[in-house]
């Protein structure tokens, strides 16, 4: 549905719902934005098919005929649109609000807020953040979902659809296409994990999703994947195939800058030309990449190659 079909429709509601008196199609051609006000075949057909879309989401509109009036009027009642009183456990409060705070991502954030503050408006109290309750805010729950796979994989495991990717091997630059039936997406140890069916091994895998380069593509219909019953996905991501040996990468560190990278470093060199270089530990070079190039034109990865590509690769995706 486009925006602009949204909005009207939104605005036919609105209008519905906030007037006294039945309003006739003419007055809220006059009304409503977004319809035409030059053509009346145009107006009536659409207006017609806003009824029937708004009706079909359950939306309720009355049709009252006055005697003294030509044309019908429509209104929309407020007992009969609006949800009946919701009531909830102290226990299931406590989880809602807790689920609202946890989600980070742009994507889910908004719609978690959105319905946390239609509950609180509606008159349920819900948990207060976890740091307040623990005084002064100072923790917080998070789920750190900054991989660009992951909304088109949640989706594909919601609508149980094949989903294929461009995936890079643990420890190398090789780059192979996967076809998977999605099973499911976890977190372990921060990092999130998709699990599945790989069709081109014919056997069930788990996809570190930070490995994952481009565009996350659906194939097929929706409904077709079928999750194997007794299938754990949290367990199939306890050992996943990855390199996990600590490895250190050399770092050049622009002198009075990057404090953190500083501190965390094994050791530290004093530079020339305005330069340090510092030693950092790591298993995971896509992690460390996104450490690095957030720190932009402070720092440089000289070595391992696997993790200096990494971050190029991430400056070049945000360049484009």
């Amino acid at each position: 549905m486009s925006r602009r079909k949204t909005e009207r429709l939104l605005n036919l509601v609105i209008c519905l719902l906030a007037t006294r008196r039945p309003l006739s199609a003419e007055q809220i051609r006059h009304a409503v934005p977004g319809y035409d006000r030059d053509g009346d075949e145009a107006f009536q057909r659409m207006f017609e098919r806003d009824k029937n879309e708004l009706r079909e989401l359950g939306i309720p509109i009355d049709v009252v005929r006055d005697p003294w009036e030509d044309e019908p009027g429509y209104r929309i009642e407020r007992q009969s649109y609006e949800l009946p009183e919701i009531t909830l456990e102290p226990d299931e409060a406590a989880v809602l609000g807790l689920a609202a705070q946890v989600w980070q991502r742009a994507s889910l954030a908004e719609a978690a807020s959105g319905a946390l503050l239609k509950l609180r408006a509606g008159g349920v109290a819900t948990d207060q953040p976890v740091g307040a309750a623990m005084g002064g805010g100072a923790l917080e729950l998070r789920v750190d979902t900054r991989d660009p796979a992951f909304p088109a994989l949640w989706n594909a495991v919601r609508d149980r659809r094949v989903v294929r990717f461009d995936y890079r091997g643990a420890g190398s630059e090789d780059v192979r296409t996967r076809t998977v039936e999605p099973w499911g997406v976890v977190s372990r140890r921060g990092r999130w994990y998709l699990a599945g069916f790989d069709r081109g091994r014919d056997a069930p895998r788990a996809f570190r999703l930070s490995r994952i380069t481009g565009q996350v593509t659906t194939v097929g219909k929706p409904g077709v994947v079928e999750v194997p019953e007794g299938v754990d996905v949290r367990a199939m991501v306890g050992y996943p195939d990855e390199v996990t040996d600590e490895r250190i990468a050399v770092v050049r560190v622009r002198q009075g800058t990057c404090e953190g990278v500083r501190q965390l470093a094994r050791a530290v060199r004093t530079g020339r030309d305005g330069w340090d270089e510092a030693e950092l530990a790591f298993s995971d070079p896509e992690r460390l990449a996104a450490w690095m190039a957030s720190l932009g034109a402070d720092v440089e990865v000289v070595d391992p190659p696997d993790a200096r590509e990494a971050v190029i690769r991430r400056l070049k995706g945000a360049l484009a």
